[in-house]
């Protein structure tokens, strides 16, 4: 019978459980750190750096050997399959850093979107195959939770029930097999910000997507408290001519969420979705302040909303690494005090 299935085992379903909390405790959120090669040669050429391993070490490194306190404000860092293995000039594997500092190591998983066929440029994403095995030796060398990304579009006629499907039972099976190998998965559904649309556009669109990855999660038994979801903002697309205020941002988003997550989430980690430093930060405290019923955490999970000050300042010189390091404990105590930290 289709209502018969097994729960985690107790002491699985623990594990999990105090993960996810542990990542979205009060006043604290998640650095995304999970850049490609590719991603993090566009930063790095942003401040005149050439794209090598050295490099991008070197600029994880300034990251990871931030003032310990900086665990004080960021739970969890999104490491890339390469960070996972690099090591400081000391010898101190990064994983090993993290920890130090009481923060959590974590994951990217997928390997990127491919395109779905017979639809309007619309995509799925891969890396399920060897999923389970990655995800064995991912743990073992201490990662203890997963991001994998999907990634949907708005136009007149997207996203399609094939892309709804699609994605939403891609990022179930994701989470699936993360739970089975003692990992939280975050599940990522991001509805990119491009396009004329507007807010109400957005967020009919943000609430679709929802219901379609909240019922495929429960059609793979997925341990809801064993999980995290990671979605946009709903603001209006970015070539739209009306901009919403952060207070219309924080209802939209918001009554989105209420509408299709399930209470049992321990916590909502935002993606910034491309928007500057200024504007993730004072949308996410307008979100905080809305009045209205909010079971789960809302806190962050930003890359370029946490870092690009920091590339700026550091701009890739050994003698600016403290400069660097200082930006980013601004930015994670900004974000702290907006998730009303004291």
């Amino acid at each position: 019978m289709t209502t018969h299935w097994n729960y985690p085992d107790p002491a699985l379903q623990d594990e999990l459980r105090k993960i996810a909390n542990a990542i979205v405790a009060p006043g604290k959120g998640i650095l995304a750190a999970d850049e490609s090669v590719s991603t993090m040669g566009k930063r790095l050429a942003d401040i005149g750096l050439e794209n090598t391993d050295e490099n991008r070490r070197k600029y994880r490194q300034l990251l990871f050997t931030t003032c310990p306190t900086i665990g004080d404000n960021i739970s969890g860092v999104i490491l890339f399959h390469e960070t996972l293995y690099q090591k400081a000039d000391d010898g101190t594997p990064f994983p090993e850093l993290l920890k130090q500092r009481g923060i959590i190591p974590g994951i990217k998983v997928d390997t990127g979107v491919v395109p779905l066929f017979g639809s309007q440029d619309e995509c799925t994403t891969q890396g399920l195959d060897d999923l389970a095995k990655r995800c064995a030796q991912y743990k073992k060398d201490g990662c203890h939770f997963a991001k994998w990304r999907c990634v949907l579009k708005i136009n007149e006629h997207t996203p399609s029930v094939q892309a709804l499907i699609e994605n939403a039972n891609v990022l179930a099976r994701y989470a699936s097999i993360c739970q089975a190998n003692r990992i939280v998965p975050i599940v990522e559904p991001e509805i990119l910000p491009d396009g004329a649309h507007d807010l109400e556009r957005t967020q009919k669109v943000t609430e679709t997507v929802l219901a379609y990855v909240y019922k495929a999660l429960a059609d793979h038994n997925v341990y809801l408290e064993g999980t995290l979801l990671k979605p946009n903002m709903v603001t209006a697309g970015m070539q739209s001519a009306n901009k919403a205020t952060p207070e219309q941002v924080a209802k939209a988003t918001v009554t989105a969420l209420q509408r299709t997550v399930p209470a049992a989430v321990p916590g909502i980690t935002f993606l910034s979705g491309g928007q500057s430093e200024e504007e993730a930060s004072v949308n996410l405290d307008a979100m905080n302040k809305f009045p209205g019923k909010k079971p789960w955490a809302l806190t962050f999970s930003y890359g370029r909303a946490l870092q690009a000050s920091v590339l700026r300042a550091w701009a890739g010189k050994d003698e600016n690494v403290k400069a660097g390091q200082d930006e980013l404990l601004k930015r994670a105590k900004v974000s702290f005090f907006i998730l009303g930290g004291v």
